[in-house]
């Protein structure tokens, strides 16, 4: 059974799927659509072409499809797409699309969006992604699965960031961080390997073992990094672990590639 509490303003046209919630104060926009058992605490406002899906958890003051902070948006129809499951703070915000990138906003599902997060336009977001209080992905940004972003990070612009890597806490993005890497500091570079997620999310040990040996041997001093990649691919060329890592630094990117500080 869907429930509106009286103080709330849900626009004719919106689309509410079965046991919706929508507590005092909320606001839903007249092109969003709310999957099954979608909650929206207080005050809480998604609005825009925005699709949430099911059993996704709106807490107080965020607002979800908002129009992208970008000087080129003029108002133009754009959307958010947002999956199942997600566990969404305070204060949260989730930006649209622009049409000058995808013209869509895309959130995976079974993340958790803490305190203060940010997601801004034409982002891919994967599954099981956390964003810890304040962090903010900036626009056409790809994070991958299983992503864990530090308190108070801050995520460049274009940036991808590969599947189970972390990031540190008051870290500034600004290069892609390889698959199951671990990146920290204030100009974040690359520490290792995200080794505490890979046991957590239960790696195998030599699928472990295999991707220290190739970040060893990635990173080593000798050589062209170029040199080092062909060498990596070859011994490891039937580990799929650590071919998503090469394969990730050989795909297209906007930007340059997180490595380990030249502490010289």
């Amino acid at each position: 059974m869907t429930t509106i509490h009286p103080t709330a303003i849900v626009h004719e046209g919106a689309r509410l799927g079965a046991g919706v919630e929508i507590g005092p104060f909320c606001i839903v926009g007249p092109e969003v659509t709310l999957g099954d058992g979608v909650q929206l605490i207080s005050h809480a406002i998604v609005d825009g072409v925005t699709e949430i899906g099911a059993e996704c958890v709106i807490h107080p003051q965020s607002r979800l499809g908002g129009p992208p902070q970008h000087l080129g948006h003029k108002g133009e129809k754009t959307r958010l797409v947002v999956g199942p499951r997600n566990l969404i703070r305070e204060c949260v915000t989730f930006n649209a699309g622009t049409v000058a990138g995808r013209g869509v906003t895309t959130i995976g599902a079974d993340g958790m969006f803490m305190v203060g997060s940010h997601v801004a336009h034409d982002c891919i977001i994967g599954d099981h992604v956390v964003l810890a209080n304040n962090g903010a992905v900036g626009g056409h940004a790809t994070v991958g699965d299983y992503v864990f972003l530090g308190g108070n990070a801050a995520v460049h612009q274009y940036t991808r960031i590969g599947r189970y890597a972390f990031v540190g806490g008051v870290s500034a993005v600004t290069k892609d961080v390889i698959p199951f890497g671990s990146v920290w500091g204030v100009h974040a570079h690359l520490e290792g390997l995200n080794l505490v997620g890979l046991k957590r999310r239960g790696f195998a040990r030599e699928a472990i073992r295999d991707l220290r040996s190739a970040f060893r041997l990635l990173f080593a001093d000798e050589g062209t990094f170029q040199e080092r990649l062909d060498d990596v691919a070859r011994v490891f060329k039937d580990v799929p672990e650590v071919m998503e890592v090469v394969d990730f630094i050989r795909a297209d990117s906007d930007r340059p590639l997180c490595q380990p500080r030249d502490d010289d």
